[in-house]
């Protein structure tokens, strides 16, 4: 039986692994830095297949630790990868956490993410988790919520830190209690000792996927200033009423909160050969050019322009379909970054505007992997990569990388296979 470029990778990986590190950092660096690396990087896929595939449920990727380190080295091994993106345990929507205790940056950037046991102390209402409100084979959720009232803009502005902290946390986390209360206190303690464990058990799993070939990569953490208002005070429908209502309100907000997401984002310092700062965008698929440049884009530009400038590098996942905006990347540091872009209408007319200047990250519909076939994913990876690749700077992916449970394992093997036939300079 003739052996396919994936199982021929997969040996590579058991055979030596620590060069198979080596070649994936190298890969990823090169196209990070807009060169010609020795072929087109290749992202990890994940989600609902990963539990699926593995047999484990959403709450076990939850809460039961001792479960995902087994599930998560069967998949990264079965469906290997250049880079991989993989919450263990399961990560959401965290970031008013950080800009809560953006002051203190040995927490600021740990407490970045919601997870499981940290909202079973908190009892947040932004997030829904399985085995606690939805069942135990659903997806984590985040809700978002509305907890800031409009007439409370003058407060926020004035101190962003102390108004989440003081008033939004209250409001949206009834485990909490009243600050400063002794069940205020203890909450906290146990929220430090909860992520304590989980960091430990993080390192533990990611230098065993390390040890095994797997490219890791410092991350630090920053948010547009838009989406922290639509995400976790005022729900999108409400920040996008405020921007016409009250603009200078909201305006002056965001501009207060760029401080302070660079204190997050900057407690983790830059190091070789590249960290790389997240920022997942959230309204910019719901705003027309007009807000999106008002309100929106010059606080991201801000921060994206003082990352780059002390030494980090982007990492930005454009949701939605971003064409609308697209033009405004160009306004960037040349090679300031990586922009992921989940849908958009032309993925290639979006290749051609930033290649030269942005590495571009995408390209593959979530729904051809899902329900194509192996033939059509691998003509369709065969065609990109003529249209592509030449110009270096390119990083194959899924538009999201979480694949539906039922997502035929022909078809991620055959993604796999399209980009080791057919990514190589």
């Amino acid at each position: 039986m003739t052996k396919e470029p994936i199982d021929l990778w997969i040996e590579r990986h058991e055979k030596d692994p620590e060069a198979e590190l080596k070649e994936k950092t190298e890969r990823f660096l090169r196209a990070a830095q807009l060169k010609v690396p020795d072929r087109v990087p290749v992202a990890g896929v994940g989600g609902d297949f990963l539990c699926r595939y593995t047999g484990i449920t959403w709450y076990d990727m939850s809460y039961n630790l001792e479960k995902i380190p087994g599930a998560v080295l069967k998949f990264v091994h079965d469906f290997p990868s250049d880079w991989s993106i993989i919450f263990a345990p399961m990560l959401l929507e965290g970031f008013v956490f950080a800009l809560a205790f953006a002051d203190y940056p040995d927490f600021s950037n740990t407490i970045r993410f919601l997870c499981g046991p940290v909202h079973d102390i908190l009892k947040d209402k932004w997030s829904q988790w399985p085995g606690r409100e939805i069942k135990e084979d659903m997806h984590p959720q985040f809700r978002g919520g509305e907890f800031m009232k409009p007439e409370e803009y003058g407060k926020f502005i004035e101190d962003p830190v102390e108004f989440i902290h003081d008033t939004i946390l209250p409001r949206a986390c009834p485990g909490l209690g009243e600050p400063g209360s002794s069940r205020w206190n203890a909450a906290w303690i146990r929220v430090g000792m909860t992520m304590q464990k989980i960091g430990a058990f993080q390192a533990q799993l990611f230098g065993e996927l390390i040890k095994r070939g797997n490219a890791a990569f410092p991350i630090t953490n920053a948010y547009t200033p838009a989406d922290v208002i639509g995400d976790f005070l005022r729900y999108p429908t409400g920040a996008m009423l405020d921007m016409r209502r009250t603009p200078r309100d909201f305006k002056a907000a965001c501009d207060a909160l760029v401080e302070h997401i660079l204190k997050v984002a900057t407690a983790v310092p830059p190091a070789p050969p590249a960290t790389f700062f997240f920022i997942p965008l959230h309204l910019n698929e719901m705003l027309p050019p007009k807000l999106y440049g008002e309100f929106y884009w010059p606080q991201l530009k801000k921060i994206i322009e003082v990352l780059v400038s002390k030494g980090y590098k982007g990492f930005v996942f454009f949701e939605g379909d971003h064409s609308p905006h697209v033009d405004t990347i160009l306004e960037l540091p040349k090679g300031w970054g990586i922009a992921w872009f989940e849908r958009p209408r032309d993925f290639v007319a979006v290749w051609e505007k930033l290649k030269g200047h942005t590495t571009v990250m995408g390209g593959v519909p979530v729904s051809l992997i899902a329900s194509g076939t192996p033939k059509q994913i691998d003509e369709y990876i065969k065609n990109l990569m003529v249209k592509i690749k030449p110009e270096g700077g390119f990083v194959l992916s899924p538009g999201v990388n979480e694949l539906p449970a039922d997502t035929p394992v022909a078809n991620v093997r055959a993604y796999i296979n399209a980009a080791l036939k057919y990514g190589a300079y």
